[in-house]
């Protein structure tokens, strides 16, 4: 895609496949237009590598932090359970919504926890609403293990931010819907990656080959779950889709 910015004539004029449009600037098909690309070059230089929560990096674009808030608020699980922990920056937002709201703890599972991020997650002042297992996130003994932890009756939400590959998106989202209640989520992140097979730091094989593609192909599988966006609650603008570097990931159990 080619683009060309005239703020003097406030027009966007774009090509894709040899084909030109202009569009004017200053409307939401050009926002939109203009955001992927910046999404897509923000990852490449690592953007969002750069925040932090409460001291622990978090790996997280700003507005998909914010729009999962707006949803943990509105669902209120009693449970949120992560695959990935890296730095565990995650872990540590989620609980410090859980501290406010006055309920809720977190559960995070991960192949290998690092020593040194372990003892920061363990040493933090939030660590007492979260739990941490280690091991691969679709071995039945570890599956078991988190399952154990969820009490009957409570509500669960499940992001999944470990292995982005389709085929361990997809042994995720088998191994973990059933915890899902109803109204919650269940969150196969960064599906962006079918839009970088051809950045620096990307690889083709991508295009086909990521979170977003688990997701509808589970979806086709299981009319129980529905992939939609959650509906803003706060929005006096005209614009309508999130900037996000998790397309189709947000799948509502019915």
């Amino acid at each position: 895609m080619k683009f060309i910015v005239d703020t003097d004539t406030q027009q966007l004029t774009y090509e894709i496949n040899g084909d030109h449009k202009t569009i004017p600037l200053y409307t939401n098909e050009a926002f939109e237009l203009i955001s992927q690309q910046w999404l897509t070059l923000g990852w490449n230089q690592k953007y969002t590598y750069s925040f932090s929560w409460l001291g622990r990096p978090i790996i997280q674009l700003p507005e998909d932090l914010i729009r999962i808030q707006e949803v943990i608020y509105q669902v209120k699980p009693d449970v949120i359970i992560e695959t990935g922990i890296a730095h565990g920056g995650s872990l540590i937002y989620y609980a410090s919504l859980f501290q406010a709201m006055g309920k809720g703890r977190v559960i995070g599972v991960d192949i290998e926890i690092r020593p040194h991020n372990r003892q920061a997650i363990e040493s933090h002042e939030l660590f007492p609403l979260i739990t941490l297992i280690e091991g691969s996130s679709i071995a039945p003994e570890i599956l078991s293990q988190v399952k154990s932890l969820v009490k009957p009756g409570e509500s669960i939400m499940v992001v999944l931010d470990s292995n982005h590959t389709k085929q361990h998106v997809l042994a995720e989202l088998e191994s973990y819907s059933d915890l899902v209640t109803s109204g919650s989520y269940i969150v196969p992140t960064d599906g962006i990656m079918k839009d970088l097979d051809n950045v620096p730091r990307g690889k083709s094989e991508w295009k086909l080959d990521n979170p977003a593609e688990a997701a509808i192909e589970f979806v086709a599988q299981h009319p129980e779950f529905v992939i939609e966006q959650p509906k803003w609650p706060f929005n006096e603008s005209t614009l309508t889709q999130n900037i996000t570097h998790w397309p189709s990931a947000w799948l509502r159990r019915k």
